[in-house]
């Protein structure tokens, strides 16, 4: 049976590196395609549970094994991947590492690092994201985004991203943030689920309800305090 290559393609699904994979028979990957990923993976993972140390060492080690390969535009989906994940905890800086590779990123990176920042897209570029996606950025776009569209995202990596994206746009509604925030949780990620908290602990106190906002506070505590 032949081979199939998939060369660092990018995946909102978890926001991790696709590598190439072969079908039995076929030559193995070459080592750096299998320890970028597992270093990206690994960066990616601690930066949600909000390990910045390991998060650093992990993200070099994946950068070390993609500049080997002299290819920017895979570098610069890694990039890409890396900030989606601080995307989801509500970290809305520019994406300065992507941006260096701007010029040599395809189109599919172009448009996802646009909708990261909650930009307007063409149609073109809504359907070059992957599907989870799309309806945040048709949303961005003049439409609208439900609660159950963003509920039915199976991937929790995917749905934080998704909620992030209509927040920047204003159109994140309380059920939505309720949503990343218990999403987060379930995964035990503690960088985006203090973020998610933090913003309802906000919004609570903007409505002039102290009891929840007092809550919120239990939980953001409980949080840190295994930090």
């Amino acid at each position: 049976m032949t081979s199939v290559a998939r060369v660092l393609r990018g995946r909102l699904a978890g926001a991790a590196l696709v590598l190439l994979s072969a079908c039995a028979g076929g030559p193995p990957p070459p080592d750096w395609q299998a320890d970028a990923k597992a270093a990206l993976d690994a960066a990616v993972a601690a930066h949600l549970k909000g390990d910045g140390r390991v998060a650093a060492q992990e993200l070099a080690r994946a950068r070390s094994q993609i500049a080997s390969t002299g290819r920017p535009e895979l570098m610069a989906r890694a990039e890409l991947m890396y900030c989606a994940a601080q995307v989801a905890s509500l970290a809305f800086e520019p994406c300065i590492a992507f941006e260096r590779l701007r010029r040599d990123a395809a189109a599919a990176e172009l448009a996802y690092a646009n909708h990261l920042a909650a930009r307007v897209l063409s149609r073109e570029d809504i359907e070059r994201l992957p599907p989870a996606q799309r309806t945040a950025a048709a949303a961005v776009a003049g439409g609208s985004a439900s609660f159950g569209a963003v509920q039915d995202i199976d991937d929790p990596l995917s749905r934080l991203v998704t909620v992030a994206v209509l927040f920047q746009a204003g159109q994140a509604s309380p059920q939505m943030i309720a949503l990343a925030a218990d999403t987060a949780s379930a995964q035990g990620w503690r960088r985006p689920l203090l973020a998610w908290l933090k913003l309802q602990a906000l919004h609570a106190q903007r409505a002039g309800d102290a009891a929840e906002a007092e809550r919120l506070a239990r939980r953001i505590e409980l949080v840190q305090s295994g930090h």
